[in-house]
């Protein structure tokens, strides 16, 4: 354990999918912890520069999850840099750097690719985390009502995905935040292999009973269906955007982003199944 941990981290989102875990993870290595979001203790607001100080105020380091979209990382990072921060650990995306990968006008791509450039170039000891799809998406996020309900539509085609535990996630940004040898790395991460969404659904079902299934939609329509059914129409555009990664094919990429890490394989689906089954994450 580093020196870092006699100051408090800052983790950014922290009642997240990979926030709360890397909160979990900090305290069982004995690092102090400031937990910052909209709704947690110490608040934090990405479009209230007011609540920035009091949440820096005495870090040594940060696990920076970005809002979407959401252009002010680069105002935070100089903020960051000024209140003495050593080391900023951040949560982007796989793809931000390949052109096409998202679409040319997806704001919240753009917002990526500015934070990161901001943190390369902050004399603050960085490491960024370019993690893909998230296993968790089907047991806590975007995909679980439909999962429950019986019907998982998607403009994804037949493609495969190579789905990221989140654990994995918060064990190596956990890593870079504590330990010596991450700065300046960039990691690329996802699970061993690719499942198509039938199979991840195959899978689910075999562990919990719970039949679902995968019907694949036409790209071009999904975002306005998205729109009528009330999400905010910037909210459906980036949404389809992130999924143009997968209907391509581009998901279904291997990263060794966690062996690099952390030397050892990254977690399989089929394990990120049989962990969350009997939390009842698919119950109805």
């Amino acid at each position: 354990m580093t020196e870092t941990t006699q100051f408090p981290i800052l983790v950014l989102g922290g009642t997240g999918k990979t926030g709360s875990r890397v909160v979990t993870a900090l305290r069982a290595r004995g690092a102090a912890v400031r937990v910052a979001s909209r709704s947690a203790e110490q608040r934090f607001d990405w479009t209230d520069d007011r609540t920035w100080g009091p949440a820096l105020a005495g870090v040594s380091a940060v696990y920076l999850v970005p809002l979407d979209g959401v252009p002010t990382g680069p105002a935070f990072v100089r903020r960051a840099a000024d209140a003495g921060v050593e080391r900023i650990v951040l949560l982007s995306a796989r793809g931000t750097d390949v052109p096409g990968y998202f679409a040319a006008d997806d704001p919240g791509n753009q917002a990526r690719l500015d934070l990161e450039a901001a943190l390369r170039a902050s004399g603050i000891a960085w490491t960024i985390l370019r993690p893909g799809w998230f296993a968790q998406n089907f047991s806590e996020g975007f995909f679980r009502d439909e999962v429950r309900a019986g019907e998982l539509t998607l403009p994804t085609g037949a493609a495969s995905v190579s789905f990221v535990d989140t654990e994995d996630i918060a064990a190596v940004a956990v890593a870079a935040l504590l330990d010596p040898g991450h700065a300046g790395e960039t990691y690329e991460l996802s699970g061993p292999r690719a499942v198509t969404f039938d199979e991840a659904l195959a899978e689910i079902a075999a562990a919990t009973g719970r039949q679902a299934r995968y019907v694949p939609v036409d790209p071009a329509g999904y975002t306005a269906e998205l729109i009528a059914r009330g999400l905010p129409e910037l909210d459906a555009t980036m949404w389809a955007s992130a999924l143009n990664g997968i209907h391509r094919g581009l998901e279904a990429k291997i990263s060794d982003g966690v062996q690099r890490a952390l030397g050892r394989p990254a977690r399989d689906f089929t394990d990120f199944v049989r962990a969350a089954a009997p939390t009842g994450a698919w119950s109805a």
